[in-house]
């Protein structure tokens, strides 16, 4: 009997990722009915070995015989039943039809990276969103999608009144369809996009624990509804008291509106979230804000941290040591902020404290939201270094830069401040550190899920201007005495990479589909 021949080198078979080993569905079939007919030589070449032994005596005989009845037919009715399992479960896999949710399309920020890498595993898969903004910088990523939007799309000026207008986000995501889909992922945020699948026919039934203290044990679902998985960013920060982007509370017209329609919000924010069959958030700290508002368990999966290759290259070039000294500083040396130009953010403190220790700051960023806060940051860098006396500008704003030249931003820096509090997790301190940067971070929020005190940055707290700069002095203080280890730096942040993100995300969604 002559060997089956693999379409694939074994090594290859045992080893690659099946999920993108089997791409082709008939290359799968062939090698499934190559592993059964291995399966069966074995057995026959088995068998005749101890059809040897029927010359022997009766208990051999008898040995042989009830070998070849009874087990060996029971291993090759096991070996079949399993590959059926199998081949049912990878055919699932390869044609389960996928539904992306996200907030809307606008800026683009840490959210709109993890919906990119969701959208480059599942290309296919369309964006389902409350509304877009043609020509912003998370439309233009995501252009070439299938982008389908809510009702909300064709109301003039929704964008710029989707906050006032929160209220209305139960009708939004009630108006989908997602009956056709065997998976929904939700990237739930600012907008309570959870809890989306709620179709008369495809209601999940979520039983508590006792007294309800156990949302999650036991579930019933209908059999032919989607599974909801959401990754949360955070429950929405302004139902649960976390800073905002627009201190909103300073005007008591809006503070007395949002004290009515936010009441209603966060009942209509946890009733959704106990739609939802399975919830990953991007932190430690967003987990156990999952626990505490929606009564829920997340599994942990840490954003994709990706930036182009050139940023290695730009290591290499400018500092060519394995660790920071003085010798490797120059006029041109900066510290960086990279954020959206709202509040929240601490960007006002990072130019006060610029202003008055003289350093050079460059700020990457967009405004975003409501409030003028660029106008009023700006507004106070021109005004301190005025009364300052400085010789030129030290604070520089750069708006927004293309991934290649923020990378090589990233790199040129002495250090990246990260001063946001209760921070979600904090994409940009990571990239910053995968270029090898330090990060001086506010002690709080996902900010300590990824930086190492001493090893990779420092912490800072309160969030004032004494300790901050106090912080920068002690950064100075070791970066003189060559403490900052780059390579080190560069080679911890990869643990965050995007390529870990993508196989963690599939092996989930498998492992909850099956």
């Amino acid at each position: 009997m002559a060997l089956p021949v693999f379409p694939y080198p074994l090594d290859d078979f045992f080893k690659a990722d099946l999920g993108a080993f089997f791409a082709n569905t008939q290359e799968f079939l062939i090698t499934i009915l190559a592993v059964v007919k291995l399966m069966n030589l074995f057995i026959n070449r088995l068998c005749d070995n101890f059809a040897s032994l029927s010359t022997g005596d009766g208990k051999a005989k008898f040995f042989g015989r009830f070998f070849r009845q009874y087990y060996i037919d029971s291993f090759v009715r096991l070996s079949l039943h399993i590959g059926d399992v199998i081949l049912h479960n990878r055919l699932h896999t390869v044609n389960m039809k996928v539904a992306l949710v996200h907030d809307y399309l606008n800026e683009f920020g840490g959210a709109e990276r993890v919906l990119l890498a969701l959208s480059e595993i599942w290309p296919k898969a369309p964006i389902y969103t409350a509304f877009y903004r043609k020509g912003s910088t998370a439309y233009e990523r995501f252009r070439d999608k299938k982008i389908i939007a809510s009702w909300a799309q064709r109301i003039p000026f929704f964008a710029k009144l989707a906050s006032p207008l929160r209220f209305l986000a139960p009708l939004i995501w009630g108006s989908f369809d997602f009956s056709d889909y065997d998976v929904v992922i939700t990237s739930a945020g600012w907008y309570v996009t959870k809890g989306v699948i709620r179709s008369p026919g495809n209601q999940v039934i979520r039983t508590s624990g006792k007294k309800g203290k156990n949302p999650d044990i036991p579930t019933t679902r209908h059999p032919d509804n989607p599974i909801e998985i959401c990754y949360c960013h955070t429950p929405p920060r302004y139902l649960y008291g976390y800073t905002t982007s627009v201190d909103w509370q300073k005007y008591w017209p809006v503070r007395a509106y949002a004290l009515v329609v936010n009441h209603f919000m966060r009942v209509y924010d946890f009733e959704a979230a106990q739609r939802v069959d399975y919830f990953i958030a991007n932190s430690r700290e967003v987990a156990g804000r999952i626990k505490k508002f929606y009564r829920r368990d997340a599994t942990v999966i840490y954003p994709p941290v990706d930036l182009p290759a050139s940023s290695d290259q730009r290591l290499a070039s400018s500092i060519g040591k394995k660790s920071l000294n003085a010798n490797s500083l120059n006029a041109e040396r900066y510290f960086l902020v990279v954020s959206r130009i709202v509040g929240g953010k601490g960007l006002n403190l990072a130019v006060e404290v610029a202003t008055k220790m003289s350093l050079k700051l460059k700020v990457v960023g967009s405004p975003a939201g409501y409030g003028g806060e660029y106008q009023k940051i700006k507004e106070m860098a021109l005004l301190r270094q005025g009364f300052g006396g400085q010789a030129g500008p030290n604070v520089e704003f750069l708006g927004f830069v293309e991934d290649s030249e923020l990378a090589e931003l990233y790199s040129g820096a002495r250090a990246f401040l990260a001063l946001a509090q209760d921070e979600d997790f904090g994409i940009t301190p990571v990239e910053a550190m995968l270029c090898g940067t330090p990060v001086i971070a506010f002690d709080g929020g996902g900010y300590r899920e990824t930086v190492i005190q001493g090893k990779t940055g420092l912490f800072f707290d309160p969030a004032t201007v004494g300790s901050l700069t106090l912080a920068i002095n002690t950064f100075l203080d070791m970066e003189k005495k060559g403490a900052w280890d780059r390579e080190f730096i560069r080679k911890y942040a990869q643990k965050f990479s995007k390529e870990r993100f993508k196989k963690q995300i599939k092996e989930f969604v498998e492992d909850k589909l099956h």
